[in-house]
Protein backbone atom coordinates (compact mmCIF):
# COMPACT_ATOMS: atom_id res chain seq x y z
CA UNK A 1 0.00 0.00 0.00
CA UNK A 2 1.02 3.61 -0.49
CA UNK A 3 0.81 5.54 2.79
CA UNK A 4 -1.51 8.54 2.97
CA UNK A 5 0.42 11.50 4.40
CA UNK A 6 -0.92 13.19 7.50
CA UNK A 7 -3.02 16.26 6.79
CA UNK A 8 -4.38 16.92 10.26
CA UNK A 9 -2.03 17.53 13.19
CA UNK A 10 -3.54 17.53 16.70
CA UNK A 11 -1.29 19.49 19.04
CA UNK A 12 -2.02 18.82 22.71
CA UNK A 13 -1.12 22.24 24.04
CA UNK A 14 -2.49 21.44 27.51
CA UNK A 15 -3.08 18.01 29.00
CA UNK A 16 -5.39 18.97 31.87
CA UNK A 17 -9.00 20.16 32.02
CA UNK A 18 -11.11 22.38 34.29
CA UNK A 19 -14.16 20.12 33.92
CA UNK A 20 -14.81 16.58 35.07
CA UNK A 21 -17.11 15.23 32.34
CA UNK A 22 -18.46 11.84 33.31
CA UNK A 23 -17.96 10.32 29.85
CA UNK A 24 -14.51 11.72 29.10
CA UNK A 25 -12.47 9.04 27.36
CA UNK A 26 -9.21 10.79 28.12
CA UNK A 27 -9.41 10.92 31.91
CA UNK A 28 -11.90 8.20 32.90
CA UNK A 29 -11.08 5.25 30.64
CA UNK A 30 -8.28 2.72 30.19
CA UNK A 31 -5.29 4.89 29.28
CA UNK A 32 -4.15 7.02 32.23
CA UNK A 33 -0.76 8.14 30.89
CA UNK A 34 -1.94 11.76 30.93
CA UNK A 35 -1.13 11.75 34.65
CA UNK A 36 2.59 11.52 33.88
CA UNK A 37 2.73 14.12 31.11
CA UNK A 38 3.60 17.80 31.61
CA UNK A 39 0.45 19.91 31.88
CA UNK A 40 1.50 22.28 29.10
CA UNK A 41 3.46 21.95 25.86
CA UNK A 42 6.76 23.80 26.20
CA UNK A 43 8.04 26.32 23.66
CA UNK A 44 10.80 23.86 22.74
CA UNK A 45 8.38 21.03 21.99
CA UNK A 46 6.09 23.41 20.09
CA UNK A 47 9.02 24.52 17.94
CA UNK A 48 10.13 20.96 17.23
CA UNK A 49 6.55 19.93 16.37
CA UNK A 50 6.29 22.89 14.01
CA UNK A 51 9.54 21.90 12.28
CA UNK A 52 8.36 18.30 11.91
CA UNK A 53 5.05 19.47 10.42
CA UNK A 54 6.88 21.65 7.89
CA UNK A 55 9.20 18.73 7.08
CA UNK A 56 6.19 16.48 6.40
CA UNK A 57 4.49 19.10 4.26
CA UNK A 58 7.54 19.49 2.05
CA UNK A 59 8.34 15.78 1.87
CA UNK A 60 4.86 15.00 0.52
CA UNK A 61 4.17 18.14 -1.48
CA UNK A 62 1.11 19.02 0.60
CA UNK A 63 -0.66 22.26 -0.29
CA UNK A 64 -2.99 22.48 2.69
CA UNK A 65 -3.08 21.02 6.20
CA UNK A 66 -5.12 21.44 9.36
CA UNK A 67 -3.67 22.06 12.81
CA UNK A 68 -5.95 21.58 15.81
CA UNK A 69 -5.06 23.06 19.20
CA UNK A 70 -6.39 20.53 21.66
CA UNK A 71 -6.34 19.34 25.26
CA UNK A 72 -7.55 18.72 27.92
CA UNK A 73 -8.81 22.26 27.69
CA UNK A 74 -6.45 24.15 25.36
CA UNK A 75 -7.35 27.60 26.69
CA UNK A 76 -5.66 26.63 29.97
CA UNK A 77 -2.38 27.03 28.07
CA UNK A 78 -2.98 30.79 28.07
CA UNK A 79 -2.85 33.33 25.24
CA UNK A 80 0.94 33.68 25.08
CA UNK A 81 1.50 29.94 24.71
CA UNK A 82 -1.22 29.61 22.09
CA UNK A 83 0.22 32.49 20.11
CA UNK A 84 3.66 30.88 20.23
CA UNK A 85 2.36 27.55 18.92
CA UNK A 86 0.43 29.12 16.03
CA UNK A 87 3.29 31.41 15.03
CA UNK A 88 5.82 28.57 15.29
CA UNK A 89 3.85 26.38 12.89
CA UNK A 90 3.04 29.20 10.51
CA UNK A 91 6.65 30.34 10.50
CA UNK A 92 8.01 26.84 9.87
CA UNK A 93 5.57 25.99 7.08
CA UNK A 94 5.83 29.42 5.48
CA UNK A 95 4.35 29.71 2.00
CA UNK A 96 4.72 25.98 1.29
CA UNK A 97 1.13 25.18 2.29
CA UNK A 98 -2.01 26.77 3.63
CA UNK A 99 -2.44 26.01 7.34
CA UNK A 100 -5.93 26.05 8.76
CA UNK A 101 -5.90 26.50 12.53
CA UNK A 102 -8.74 25.50 14.81
CA UNK A 103 -9.29 24.92 18.49
CA UNK A 104 -11.75 22.70 20.36
CA UNK A 105 -12.80 24.13 23.72
CA UNK A 106 -15.25 23.32 26.49
CA UNK A 107 -16.23 26.97 26.25
CA UNK A 108 -15.88 27.92 29.91
CA UNK A 109 -12.88 30.23 29.44
CA UNK A 110 -13.86 31.92 26.19
CA UNK A 111 -13.77 35.70 26.46
CA UNK A 112 -12.83 38.76 24.49
CA UNK A 113 -9.10 38.44 25.21
CA UNK A 114 -8.89 35.01 23.62
CA UNK A 115 -11.23 35.96 20.78
CA UNK A 116 -9.18 39.03 19.87
CA UNK A 117 -6.14 36.76 19.71
CA UNK A 118 -7.88 34.14 17.56
CA UNK A 119 -9.20 36.84 15.26
CA UNK A 120 -5.66 38.14 14.80
CA UNK A 121 -4.19 34.68 14.25
CA UNK A 122 -7.03 33.22 12.17
CA UNK A 123 -7.95 30.40 14.57
CA UNK A 124 -11.48 28.99 14.33
CA UNK A 125 -13.17 27.81 17.51
CA UNK A 126 -15.40 24.81 18.16
CA UNK A 127 -17.26 24.42 21.45
CA UNK A 128 -18.59 21.37 23.27
CA UNK A 129 -22.25 21.69 24.26
CA UNK A 130 -24.61 18.83 25.11
CA UNK A 131 -27.93 20.69 24.95
CA UNK A 132 -29.89 22.89 27.35
CA UNK A 133 -28.79 23.47 30.95
CA UNK A 134 -30.23 20.24 32.34
CA UNK A 135 -28.90 18.13 29.46
CA UNK A 136 -25.46 19.73 29.42
CA UNK A 137 -24.93 19.72 33.16
CA UNK A 138 -25.83 16.06 33.44
CA UNK A 139 -22.29 15.15 32.36
CA UNK A 140 -20.22 18.28 31.72
CA UNK A 141 -19.58 19.39 35.27
CA UNK A 142 -17.15 21.45 37.29
CA UNK A 143 -16.07 20.50 40.80
CA UNK A 144 -19.02 22.52 42.12
CA UNK A 145 -21.95 22.18 39.78
CA UNK A 146 -22.60 22.35 36.07
CA UNK A 147 -20.80 24.38 33.42
CA UNK A 148 -23.71 25.37 31.14
CA UNK A 149 -23.92 28.98 32.34
CA UNK A 150 -20.23 29.58 31.66
CA UNK A 151 -20.35 27.85 28.27
CA UNK A 152 -23.36 29.82 27.06
CA UNK A 153 -21.70 33.03 28.21
CA UNK A 154 -18.64 32.13 26.16
CA UNK A 155 -20.81 31.21 23.19
CA UNK A 156 -22.58 34.56 23.42
CA UNK A 157 -19.20 36.24 22.95
CA UNK A 158 -18.11 33.88 20.18
CA UNK A 159 -21.37 34.22 18.23
CA UNK A 160 -21.52 38.00 18.47
CA UNK A 161 -21.26 39.80 15.11
CA UNK A 162 -17.64 40.72 15.81
CA UNK A 163 -16.43 37.15 16.24
CA UNK A 164 -19.01 34.87 14.62
CA UNK A 165 -16.69 34.26 11.64
CA UNK A 166 -14.42 32.34 14.07
CA UNK A 167 -17.21 29.95 15.12
CA UNK A 168 -16.68 26.51 13.54
CA UNK A 169 -19.53 24.69 15.28
CA UNK A 170 -20.71 22.64 18.23
CA UNK A 171 -19.74 19.19 19.44
CA UNK A 172 -22.38 17.19 21.29
CA UNK A 173 -21.95 13.79 22.93
CA UNK A 174 -25.10 11.68 22.84
CA UNK A 175 -26.73 11.12 26.23
CA UNK A 176 -29.72 8.79 26.12
CA UNK A 177 -31.13 10.56 29.17
CA UNK A 178 -31.63 13.72 27.10
CA UNK A 179 -34.45 14.24 24.63
CA UNK A 180 -32.93 14.24 21.11
CA UNK A 181 -35.10 16.96 19.54
CA UNK A 182 -34.85 19.20 22.60
CA UNK A 183 -31.08 18.73 22.49
CA UNK A 184 -30.93 19.55 18.78
CA UNK A 185 -33.04 22.68 19.23
CA UNK A 186 -30.84 23.83 22.11
CA UNK A 187 -27.82 23.54 19.82
CA UNK A 188 -29.62 25.30 16.96
CA UNK A 189 -30.27 28.27 19.25
CA UNK A 190 -26.66 29.34 18.62
CA UNK A 191 -27.02 29.02 14.81
CA UNK A 192 -23.92 26.81 14.54
CA UNK A 193 -22.45 26.37 11.05
CA UNK A 194 -21.96 22.68 11.88
CA UNK A 195 -22.78 20.15 14.58
CA UNK A 196 -20.86 17.01 15.46
CA UNK A 197 -22.99 14.35 17.15
CA UNK A 198 -20.70 11.85 18.84
CA UNK A 199 -21.35 8.40 20.19
CA UNK A 200 -19.85 8.05 23.69
CA UNK A 201 -16.55 6.27 23.23
CA UNK A 202 -16.86 2.64 24.28
CA UNK A 203 -15.47 -0.80 23.49
CA UNK A 204 -16.62 -4.42 23.80
CA UNK A 205 -14.63 -4.56 27.03
CA UNK A 206 -16.12 -1.30 28.31
CA UNK A 207 -19.53 -1.15 26.62
CA UNK A 208 -21.82 1.87 26.27
CA UNK A 209 -24.51 2.63 28.80
CA UNK A 210 -27.47 2.06 26.51
CA UNK A 211 -28.82 -1.17 25.00
CA UNK A 212 -28.22 -2.14 21.38
CA UNK A 213 -30.18 0.12 19.05
CA UNK A 214 -30.82 2.86 21.61
CA UNK A 215 -28.33 5.29 20.04
CA UNK A 216 -29.84 4.87 16.58
CA UNK A 217 -33.27 5.53 18.09
CA UNK A 218 -31.85 8.75 19.56
CA UNK A 219 -30.21 9.89 16.30
CA UNK A 220 -32.97 9.06 13.84
CA UNK A 221 -35.47 11.73 15.02
CA UNK A 222 -32.74 14.36 14.63
CA UNK A 223 -31.90 13.05 11.17
CA UNK A 224 -35.53 13.22 10.08
CA UNK A 225 -35.90 16.77 11.41
CA UNK A 226 -32.65 17.84 9.73
CA UNK A 227 -33.09 16.00 6.42
CA UNK A 228 -36.68 17.06 5.83
CA UNK A 229 -36.36 20.66 6.99
CA UNK A 230 -37.49 23.05 4.22
CA UNK A 231 -34.33 25.12 4.76
CA UNK A 232 -31.05 23.59 5.93
CA UNK A 233 -30.69 24.55 9.58
CA UNK A 234 -27.04 23.55 9.94
CA UNK A 235 -24.55 20.95 8.80
CA UNK A 236 -24.50 17.68 10.76
CA UNK A 237 -21.26 16.00 9.79
CA UNK A 238 -22.24 12.48 10.81
CA UNK A 239 -25.28 12.50 8.54
CA UNK A 240 -23.55 14.32 5.70
CA UNK A 241 -20.66 11.89 5.59
CA UNK A 242 -22.97 8.86 5.66
CA UNK A 243 -24.83 10.35 2.69
CA UNK A 244 -21.53 11.06 0.91
CA UNK A 245 -20.48 7.43 1.22
CA UNK A 246 -23.90 6.10 0.24
CA UNK A 247 -23.60 8.15 -2.94
CA UNK A 248 -20.20 6.66 -3.69
CA UNK A 249 -17.99 9.39 -2.24
CA UNK A 250 -15.47 9.45 0.59
CA UNK A 251 -15.82 10.45 4.22
CA UNK A 252 -13.92 12.91 6.36
CA UNK A 253 -15.35 11.42 9.59
CA UNK A 254 -13.51 8.52 11.19
CA UNK A 255 -15.77 5.50 11.53
CA UNK A 256 -17.67 6.21 8.31
CA UNK A 257 -16.42 4.79 5.02
CA UNK A 258 -13.01 3.39 4.19
CA UNK A 259 -10.96 6.60 3.86
CA UNK A 260 -7.51 6.11 5.44
CA UNK A 261 -6.80 7.83 8.75
CA UNK A 262 -4.73 10.93 8.02
CA UNK A 263 -4.38 12.54 11.43
CA UNK A 264 -1.62 12.36 14.02
CA UNK A 265 -1.25 13.66 17.58
CA UNK A 266 1.64 15.39 19.32
CA UNK A 267 1.31 15.22 23.10
CA UNK A 268 2.55 17.88 25.52
CA UNK A 269 5.79 15.94 26.06
CA UNK A 270 6.45 15.66 22.32
CA UNK A 271 5.31 12.06 21.92
CA UNK A 272 3.92 11.33 18.45
CA UNK A 273 0.83 9.19 18.88
CA UNK A 274 -2.30 7.93 17.21
CA UNK A 275 -5.71 9.39 18.05
CA UNK A 276 -6.16 9.92 21.77
CA UNK A 277 -9.62 8.37 21.41
CA UNK A 278 -7.77 5.06 21.63
CA UNK A 279 -7.54 5.84 25.36
CA UNK A 280 -10.91 4.08 25.50
CA UNK A 281 -9.30 0.77 24.45
CA UNK A 282 -6.34 -0.01 26.69
CA UNK A 283 -3.41 1.65 28.41
CA UNK A 284 -0.94 2.82 25.78
CA UNK A 285 -3.20 2.00 22.80
CA UNK A 286 -2.14 5.19 20.99
CA UNK A 287 1.56 4.73 21.77
CA UNK A 288 3.96 4.58 18.80
CA UNK A 289 7.29 4.92 20.60
CA UNK A 290 8.09 8.10 18.64
CA UNK A 291 8.65 11.75 19.51
CA UNK A 292 9.32 15.01 17.69
CA UNK A 293 12.83 15.24 19.13
CA UNK A 294 14.14 12.12 17.40
CA UNK A 295 11.53 11.11 14.83
CA UNK A 296 9.78 12.55 11.81
CA UNK A 297 6.15 11.96 10.91
CA UNK A 298 7.14 9.53 8.18
CA UNK A 299 8.27 7.19 10.95
CA UNK A 300 4.70 7.32 12.24
CA UNK A 301 3.39 6.67 8.72
CA UNK A 302 5.49 3.51 8.49
CA UNK A 303 4.45 2.24 11.91
CA UNK A 304 2.29 -0.93 11.74
CA UNK A 305 -0.38 0.70 13.90
CA UNK A 306 -0.76 3.51 11.38
CA UNK A 307 -0.67 1.12 8.45
CA UNK A 308 -3.53 -0.84 10.01
CA UNK A 309 -5.69 2.30 9.98
CA UNK A 310 -4.87 3.15 6.37
CA UNK A 311 -5.80 -0.16 4.77
CA UNK A 312 -9.16 1.05 3.48
CA UNK A 313 -11.50 -1.78 2.45
CA UNK A 314 -8.75 -4.31 3.15
CA UNK A 315 -8.83 -3.31 6.81
CA UNK A 316 -12.52 -4.03 7.33
CA UNK A 317 -12.91 -6.65 10.09
CA UNK A 318 -13.51 -10.13 8.73
CA UNK A 319 -16.87 -10.58 10.44
CA UNK A 320 -18.11 -7.33 8.84
CA UNK A 321 -17.33 -8.24 5.23
CA UNK A 322 -20.63 -10.01 4.39
CA UNK A 323 -22.64 -7.08 5.81
CA UNK A 324 -24.59 -4.91 3.38
CA UNK A 325 -23.09 -1.83 5.06
CA UNK A 326 -19.46 -2.96 4.96
CA UNK A 327 -18.37 -0.23 2.54
CA UNK A 328 -20.28 2.46 4.45
CA UNK A 329 -19.46 1.47 8.01
CA UNK A 330 -16.08 -0.27 7.52
CA UNK A 331 -16.48 -1.78 10.97
CA UNK A 332 -17.18 1.51 12.72
CA UNK A 333 -14.80 3.74 14.64
CA UNK A 334 -11.50 1.96 15.19
CA UNK A 335 -11.53 2.34 18.98
CA UNK A 336 -15.11 1.05 19.20
CA UNK A 337 -14.01 -2.28 17.72
CA UNK A 338 -11.66 -3.18 20.54
CA UNK A 339 -12.15 -6.28 22.66
CA UNK A 340 -9.70 -7.66 25.23
CA UNK A 341 -7.68 -10.59 23.87
CA UNK A 342 -9.06 -10.00 20.35
CA UNK A 343 -7.77 -6.53 19.48
CA UNK A 344 -9.44 -4.38 16.81
CA UNK A 345 -10.38 -7.02 14.21
CA UNK A 346 -13.95 -6.94 15.43
CA UNK A 347 -17.19 -5.17 14.54
CA UNK A 348 -18.12 -1.97 16.36
CA UNK A 349 -19.71 -2.19 19.79
CA UNK A 350 -22.31 0.10 18.18
CA UNK A 351 -22.94 -2.33 15.29
CA UNK A 352 -26.71 -2.57 15.82
CA UNK A 353 -27.02 1.21 16.04
CA UNK A 354 -24.96 1.82 12.92
CA UNK A 355 -26.90 -0.78 10.95
CA UNK A 356 -30.24 0.79 11.86
CA UNK A 357 -28.99 4.33 11.20
CA UNK A 358 -27.53 3.48 7.77
CA UNK A 359 -30.70 1.63 6.83
CA UNK A 360 -32.88 4.59 7.81
CA UNK A 361 -30.72 7.17 6.03
CA UNK A 362 -30.49 5.10 2.87
CA UNK A 363 -34.28 4.68 2.77
CA UNK A 364 -34.80 8.43 3.22
CA UNK A 365 -32.22 9.20 0.55
CA UNK A 366 -33.68 6.73 -1.96
CA UNK A 367 -37.17 8.14 -1.40
CA UNK A 368 -35.93 11.68 -1.88
CA UNK A 369 -33.91 10.92 -5.01
CA UNK A 370 -36.72 8.87 -6.50
CA UNK A 371 -39.15 11.77 -6.06
CA UNK A 372 -36.68 14.24 -7.54
CA UNK A 373 -35.94 11.97 -10.49
CA UNK A 374 -39.64 11.47 -11.15
CA UNK A 375 -39.24 7.74 -11.55
CA UNK A 376 -40.37 4.66 -9.68
CA UNK A 377 -36.97 3.03 -10.16
CA UNK A 378 -34.77 3.61 -7.09
CA UNK A 379 -31.20 4.84 -7.68
CA UNK A 380 -28.20 2.56 -7.17
CA UNK A 381 -26.57 3.30 -3.82
CA UNK A 382 -24.12 1.57 -1.55
CA UNK A 383 -25.88 -0.73 0.85
CA UNK A 384 -28.05 -2.60 -1.63
CA UNK A 385 -28.03 -6.38 -1.11
CA UNK A 386 -25.61 -6.64 -4.04
CA UNK A 387 -23.14 -4.15 -2.61
CA UNK A 388 -21.03 -6.33 -0.35
CA UNK A 389 -17.32 -6.83 0.02
CA UNK A 390 -16.35 -10.44 -0.71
Amino acid sequence: MKPTPFRQFILKVHSRCNLACTYCYLYTMADQRWRHRPPVMSDRIAGLAAARIAEHVRAHGLTDIAVVLHGGEPLLAGPDRLRHVVEAVRGAVGDTATVGFSLQSNGTLIGRGFLDLFDELGVRVGVSLDGDAAAHDRARRRARGGSHAQVTQGLAELTSPEFRHLFSGLLCVIDLGNDPIATYEALLAFSPPAIDLLLPHATWSSPPAGPAGAYASWLIPIFDRWFHAPVRETRIRLFEEIINVLLGGSSAVEGIGTSPAAMIVVETDGQIEQSDILAAAFDGAAYLGLDVVDDDFDAALRHPATVARQLGATGIPGECRPCRWAAVCAGGHYSHRYQDQKGFDHRSVYCSDLFALFDHIRTALVDELTVRAGTSRPPALHGSPLTVIP
